[in-house]
């Protein structure tokens, strides 16, 4: 799921009351996938709660992460550098950190098609 629909999710349950059940429902996943972090800005708020997710995950249950940004970037997507940087390392801790590089296979495609 992307980011900005996991923590849209976990806003809701906040809102709704539900929120330790939501985060026990994701924490209990064999493997959760994080696509697009970064896309959108994360506020405190939600930066918050996404780090209550993977910190309840943590070393209990895989996490596929995909983003644009480099790690010392975070602190441009969260608005909580401590937040950013509690969650890059738990996220690191146990990782195999793949760097890919090149230009967007979308546009490559769109512009073989247009030739």
């Amino acid at each position: 799921m992307t980011a900005q629909g996991l923590i849209e999710d976990l806003m809701l349950s906040k809102r709704q009351g539900n929120l330790v059940e939501r985060l026990l429902f994701y924490s209990r996943l064999h493997l959760l996938i994080i696509d697009e972090l970064g896309y959108m800005p994360i506020t405190r708020e939600q930066a918050n709660l996404l780090f209550q997710l993977i910190s309840m995950r943590y070393e209990k249950g895989s996490i596929i992460l995909t983003s644009n940004y480099n790690f010392d970037e975070w602190g441009k997507v969260f608005e909580d550098p401590v937040v950013a940087s509690a969650i890059i390392d738990r996220v690191v801790h146990h990782a195999s950190i793949f760097y890919i590089s090149g230009e967007s296979y979308r546009l490559k495609n769109k512009l073989k098609k247009a030739n």
